[in-house]
């Protein structure tokens, strides 16, 4: 019934292709369809890694019996919340305000105007603890929507103004000024989980962001705010590395950890968390000089080109929670945990016996069915046999089936994605990871961004090196240029610089539509005409990745900074001041917002590295920036004669590499020494 999804670049509409239910994607014929018929819109969102979406397609959407009563009273919609993340958040926001809670699966009824009056999230096929059965809910619309119409619209109506209402106005901002730091500082403490690590309690999500940020107010130094700075991020950083959310043989980091101790992972595993934590571990080695650190750099950067890596070239966005267990059955975490019998079977057993209490196997576990999720609370004595141990268990582990692939390339993902690869690369004297990073962005440069005339235009998906038809957010314009100013600025590459500043242009010019400046989500000529109508989309919060805002405050930023135009230098302090406007009182909801703020107050501090970028004075001088902790470092390294502004009219000494270093319009003297270019950006 579904063949509208069979050629959906989304590989969960695909997944979808086969219900009995007549899924439409989202757009102007599935609601000119619903007015035809005069009935509702059933609009179901969801993405590929989330188990409880999965649980209710097989549950629901595959009963022919359900599928039937869908079909005939309702125009049924499926959105994944990855390619449609504008839409996710508008609904996002109904659900919340009608239920009190959200999360996915979601399920709204919309009128064919497209404003809600009906929200929940998953629906059991038979009533459950108080819950509803889906049918029961698609039966109680239907008689509402044909016995009491006035009461739908009327509720619709208010749902829909109130929904204007939590998009207010642009405020005057917050104030560019380290006392919003400090401020947001002293509340995090009061959040912070002193003996396990991040903030709050179970569930636990990574908080990559305000990691970074922690990181960059410890670099700044000052006061004894830098050393509380530092402590946070350490305890953090060091509770997940070492608990059963990283994963301790393959690399990389599940979405979340459903315990306070970092124990227990929902075990997907996302490119848009893993991006960010590698840039972040990255931060974490450099500052500290840890081997756990540079390990989880190592082990991630590698998980993410061997497991995430298209055959175009860019980075796939997760690995579902789910995978078929010894029975055949799809079972959460099926791919990752071990009992004890399991690990004495591949290392014999003295090997096993030494690697489950080195992994906190045991018997009874600490998942289900007898399982454990492995965790290495310490490092072995004996590290060549851990090597070993671990590779004997990960080859092992390779033999089970593997979790499926969410395989759309995001584009905001793969820009973090991007400037991390590309930032490890260069400080770690990896050049595959730089070459990943620039075939991830040969591929976005390829196939997402296009020309309209003079207007560059950036699609937010594609699949198998086919663009998806979902507009381009902030969030992906930004992430994505802030990737190439990395990768650019580190290469020596010009055609990412400038690739960057034209995408930045165009936030600049296409996603201003207040009066005042403000950037919105969604470029003024791209807006959603069913959206529109429930008001702006303006979202501040940095939660799980960047907030277009925050993100566009960090390019334009570092863009500025390379290029020294005013007009990026004005934009960025604008926006930044908006996204820091919860700072003070909510600094978990503002991480990127006041990473940003530390790369403001700390200049940003330009480094020209002049000089031919296959030459190893070159990458010597190149390393040594990038080895300084300094919150505000932009890099450009490129030829003599180059004509970037940072690079313009700087020769090299006696023909040699040389680094200038400016800071607040104020430059060092050049030098073509590493460790003289390392003291002036100590200071």
């Amino acid at each position: 019934m579904a063949e509208r999804l069979r050629t959906s670049t989304s590989p969960y509409l695909r997944q979808h292709a086969d219900n009995p239910v007549d899924w439409w994607e989202w757009g102007p014929e599935a609601f000119a369809e619903a007015r035809r018929r005069d009935v509702p819109v059933m609009l179901s969102v969801g993405y590929a890694a989330c188990h409880w979406c999965h649980v209710m397609a097989h549950e629901s959407f595959e009963d022919p019996v359900i599928a039937d009563l869908l079909n005939r009273t309702a125009v049924a919609v499926k959105v994944d919340r990855e390619e449609r993340p504008d839409v996710d958040a508008t609904y996002m926001a109904a659900t919340q305000a009608l239920t009190g809670q959200g999360g996915w699966p979601m399920t709204v009824w919309l009128t064919p105007e497209g404003r809600p009056f009906f929200a929940g999230t998953y629906h059991p096929s038979r009533p459950l603890a108080g819950m509803p059965s889906f049918r029961q809910v698609v039966e109680a619309v239907t008689s509402a929507w044909a016995e009491r119409r006035g009461d739908v619209i009327r509720s619709a109506a208010q749902i829909g103004d109130a929904l204007r209402n939590l998009t207010p106005p642009p405020g005057p901002g917050a104030p560019l000024h380290a006392t919003v730091s400090d401020t947001a500082l002293a509340a995090a403490q009061t959040l912070h989980d002193t003996r396990h690590g991040g903030f709050g309690g179970a569930p636990k999500f990574p908080p990559s962001a305000v990691l970074e940020w922690l990181l960059r107010r410890a670099a700044r130094g000052g006061d004894r705010r830098a050393s509380t700075a530092g402590a946070m991020a350490q305890t953090t950083l060091e509770a997940m590395a070492r608990g059963g959310i990283y994963d301790q043989l393959g690399g990389g980091f599940a979405r979340y950890a459903v315990d306070a101790t970092w124990t227990v992972p929902h075990f997907e595993k996302m490119l848009v968390d893993n991006a960010q934590l590698l840039r972040v571990y990255l931060h974490w080695w450099r500052a500290s000089d840890q081997p756990l650190a540079r390990r989880v750099v190592a082990q991630t950067a590698d998980w993410l080109i061997r497991e995430l890596r298209t055959a175009e070239g860019a980075f796939a966005s997760s690995l579902d929670a789910d995978s078929p267990a010894p029975d055949g059955t799809l079972t959460e975490g099926a791919y990752y945990v071990w009992t004890p019998g399991q690990v004495r079977e591949v290392l014999g057993d003295q090997d096993g016996r030494w690697a489950t209490d080195l992994l906190r196997v045991f018997e009874g576990g600490s998942f289900e069915a007898g399982t454990s999720v492995l965790r290495l609370p310490a490092d072995p004595d004996d590290p060549e046999r851990w090597a070993d141990v671990r590779d004997r268990l990960r080859r092992a582990r390779d033999t089970r089936p593997a979790p499926a692939r969410d395989d759309k390339v995001v584009a905001a993902w793969n820009g973090l994605a991007i400037a991390a690869l590309a930032e490890a690369g260069g400080l770690l004297d990896r050049p595959d990871w730089l070459d990943a990073a620039s075939g991830a962005a040969d591929l976005l440069l390829a196939v997402h961004v296009r020309r309209d005339g003079g207007t560059v235009r950036l699609a937010r998906t594609s699949r198998d090196g086919v663009a998806g038809s979902a507009p381009g957010l902030l969030e992906d314009y930004a992430d994505l240029a802030e990737g190439l100013l990395s990768l650019g600025g580190i290469s020596g590459e010009r055609r990412y610089l400038d690739a960057a500043g034209d995408l930045l242009d165009a936030v600049l010019d296409r996603f201003t539509g207040a009066p005042d400046g403000a950037l919105r989500d969604t470029a003024t000529d791209e807006a959603d005409p069913m959206l529109a109508t429930l008001g702006p989309s303006r979202e501040l919060t940095d939660a799980p990745a960047p907030s277009g805002t925050s993100a566009a405050a960090g390019a334009l930023l570092h863009h500025a900074a390379l290029t020294g135009s005013a007009r990026h230098r004005r934009a960025a302090e604008q926006a930044l001041a908006a996204a820091l406007q919860a700072a003070p009182e909510r600094p978990t909801t503002a991480g990127w917002a006041l990473a940003v703020l530390e790369a403001y107050l700390d200049g940003p501090r330009e480094v020209a590295v002049i000089g031919p970028t296959d030459d190893p004075a070159t990458h010597a001088l190149r390393r040594t920036a990038l080895a300084s902790p300094a919150p505000g470092l932009v890099l450009a390294v490129g030829p003599s004669g180059d004509d970037l502004p940072l690079l313009a009219d700087r020769a090299p000494i006696d023909r040699r590499p040389t680094a200038y270093a400016c800071r607040g319009f104020v430059c060092d003297r050049p030098t073509v020494s590493p460790d003289e270019l390392a003291a002036q950006l100590a200071r």
